[in-house]
């Protein structure tokens, strides 16, 4: 993650996607960058590869649960390690 875009390469008006798709989903896999679809020169849309999709996916998942884990400590919701332990026959 944290791949920097090139506005000058990675802006792709929205009519040069309808006419080429084929060579801005190339650019994009070479890259590793997205690519920010415009439309009347506005960003609509964004575009990348599905690795970096998958990845940043499971990025936000796994943050999610961190801040729920913090959020379970703050409201004091915990369970001694040793009750885990005894709860899970592991003692």
């Amino acid at each position: 993650m944290g791949i920097n875009v090139k506005f000058s390469e990675d802006v792709v008006p929205l009519g040069d996607m309808k006419v080429n798709p084929g060579k801005i989903v190339r650019r994009i896999d070479e890259t590793g960058r997205p690519a920010l679809l415009t439309s009347h020169g506005r960003g609509v849309a964004v575009v990348q590869s599905l690795s970096e999709y998958e990845a940043a996916q499971e990025e936000r998942e796994f943050m999610r649960a961190v801040v729920a884990g913090l959020a379970d400590i703050d409201a004091a919701r915990v369970v001694p390690m040793t009750e885990v332990k005894r709860r899970l026959g592991l003692d």
